[in-house]
């Protein structure tokens, strides 16, 4: 607790923000997802924090741009932020190429990351197949016949499916939903086969006995989520590819907002995302808390990120301009 007040004083002596107003941080897609979850949680230790309510607005569409969209065009007075991520800042601009209504560098101040996470492939567990190896034989024995949802084209899950399906020699029918919730629930209806998404809205149904885990999208297991101990990684279930789909969260501001505010803001970031409350709640989602020394870091990170990204989008083969 006094490590948490001296954390906090020095945010709550400099009026850089007008304390009175909410900070909103815009998040991409619906309630429910990991985008979403990971949100709350930071919002929860930011507030104290700062000193002044901070609130989510979920502004889902067109892979992540309307919502960087809106937060490139706010106000610069540091009570607008986004809550963006890899497919956003990195793989979108291959997507929407001239359609793009945003540059990544241009028009934002990227501030710290502050999670980082991979996805979850599952099945209804009254499917057949009682591991990857069942389900990728039978793809492969009749193509496209399993469906698979993702939460709209150029996201990770996407992505994910995408990549697996190249680097194991099948392929299914992807069909997209605005969001991970909608397609969860018609996996559980029983009208989806698959979906390889975050895992924090997914692992409940797992530890419950609806959905059975065939692989996490990272090289190595996960064994520190409770109820994916044994559920291998693509280093085991792919031998030999590089498929390592890890994706994370940070947040950014309007580029134009004032360096002080941007400076005040990364402190109450890091303070959040470090504090043991935040990565004790993450954890069993399964995502790690992460941060940046500084939004500089970030930024150099973002630059380095783009080429990985690039490549993913090359091998959907997904275009959306």
């Amino acid at each position: 607790m006094k490590r948490r007040a001296l954390l906090a004083a020095p945010l709550l002596a400099t009026p850089a923000l007008a304390q009175s107003r909410a900070i909103r941080i815009l998040v991409p897609f619906p309630p429910g997802g990991a985008a979403d979850i990971t949100a709350r949680l930071l919002a929860e230790q930011m507030a104290p924090m700062l000193g002044q309510p901070v609130v989510i607005e979920n502004r889902p569409g067109a892979g992540g741009n309307i919502a960087a969209e809106a937060t490139a065009r706010a106000a610069p007075d540091g009570l607008t932020l986004f809550l963006g991520g890899a497919t956003i800042f990195c793989a979108n601009r291959y997507l929407y190429r001239g359609a793009m209504p945003f540059d990544s560098m241009r028009d934002f101040a990227h501030i710290s990351r502050v999670s980082v996470g991979t996805t979850l492939l599952v099945t209804r567990a009254d499917r057949p197949w009682q591991n990857f190896s069942q389900m990728a034989q039978a793809a492969r024995e009749a193509p496209r016949t399993i469906s698979a949802g993702n939460s709209g084209w150029g996201t990770i899950s996407n992505l994910s499916i995408a990549k697996m399906g190249r680097a194991a020699g099948f392929e299914v029918n992807q069909i997209p939903y605005r969001g991970l919730a909608p397609s969860l629930n018609d996996l559980i209806a029983g009208t989806l086969d698959l979906i390889f998404d975050g895992i924090p809205a997914i692992i409940p149904h797992v530890r419950e006995g609806r959905l059975r885990a065939l692989g996490v999208g990272s090289a190595q297991r996960v064994t520190y989520v409770p109820g994916l101990e044994s559920v291998p990684g693509m280093a085991e279930l792919i031998p030999g590819t590089d498929m390592d789909m890890e994706f994370w969260y940070c947040l950014s501001a309007p580029a134009a907002t004032p360096g002080e505010m941007i400076a005040r803001l990364h402190q109450a970031i890091v303070a959040a995302a470090s504090s043991p409350a935040y990565a004790e709640r993450l954890r069993p989602l399964g995502f790690n808390a992460v941060t940046d020394a500084s939004p500089a870091a970030l930024t150099e990170f973002i630059r380095v990120q783009d080429a990985v990204w690039k490549g993913l989008v090359e091998v959907s083969g997904v275009r959306l301009d």
